[in-house]
């Protein structure tokens, strides 16, 4: 398997990924995250995974409720495979598990949950505040010390006027794709919320991750509802203890209002120090 990444760069890139058929992807610079130009953000694979779920055996009435991406060491921006089997399929209710490879090492491990279709009469309820309208257009934004020809520049941000990557959390940001997922295709609302779901920690920063390293080891997107439209919300804190890890916590909203929440779980250790 080609492990090298596609030869588009990331400013002419149309897509995080090319097709190669028989579940097989190679992976554009557009992919990659903001600590290395060799290694992805955490969004693209997750969303990735999430079009190869809702692809496979497909049930009328039922959706994807909640993903949990586990993210087993670095995605390279290289040629990625993906499987995925049915673990559990009743009536109402189905659990999907898949497997990311890329040159034979897994990479990343998910499962979801598909459900039956809530009835209409379902009351709408939630409970949290309004997210703030979408600001206007801002200059592209930067990250102190971050790769940015990859993911960072493949989105498009919006944060609260004054701030931005490098302000301390809680907080918020509205966000878009540039770029599709997978070339030639049209996204789905839930690939467009894993595209953006693993920048909550991100849009949150509260630890110092320059003095130390913290990075989240997985992703949790739990939908009450499929997103609308193009450009989504984030709102997101960070908790975290002494002798325990840190958690980030975000709200997902979209024009229409709350529509998720992502839950990712952060590795907050010292930083390797060679001799």
């Amino acid at each position: 398997m080609n492990a090298e990444p596609s030869p588009l760069s990331a400013a002419t890139a149309d897509s995080f990924y090319l097709d190669l058929g028989d579940g097989r992807f190679a992976s554009t610079p557009a992919t990659a995250g903001p600590w290395s130009a060799k290694t992805q953000h955490g969004g693209p694979p997750s969303a990735l995974m999430g079009r190869a779920m809702e692809r496979h055996a497909p049930r009328p009435g039922m959706r994807i409720a909640r993903v949990t991406v586990e993210l087993l060491r670095p995605v390279p921006v290289a040629d990625l495979r993906i499987d995925v089997r049915t673990v559990r399929s009743g009536g109402r209710t189905e659990i999907l598990e898949g497997e990311m490879t890329s040159g034979g090492d897994l990479v990343l491990v998910a499962r979801a949950w598909r459900l039956v279709a809530s009835p209409p009469e379902t009351p709408s309820l939630c409970p949290g505040p309004t997210a703030p309208a979408r600001p206007g257009p801002q200059p592209p934004h930067t990250m102190a010390g971050a790769h940015l020809d990859g993911y960072v520049s493949a989105m498009e941000w919006r944060f609260e006027p004054g701030k931005g990557f490098d302000s301390l959390g809680p907080g918020t940001a509205w966000v878009r794709q540039r770029v599709g997922l997978v070339g030639g295709e049209q996204d789905t609302p839930l690939t467009r919320a894993l595209t953006v779901a693993d920048s909550s920690w991100a849009v949150a920063f509260e630890l110092d991750h320059h003095a130390g390293l913290v990075i989240n080891t997985d992703i949790t997107l739990a939908l009450h509802r499929d997103p609308v439209g193009e450009w989504l919300c984030l709102r997101s804190d960070t908790a975290a203890s002494p002798a325990g890890s840190g958690l980030a916590l975000g709200q997902l909203d979209d024009a229409a209002g709350d529509c998720g929440r992502v839950l990712q779980t952060l590795l907050v250790t010292e930083r390797a120090t060679g001799r």
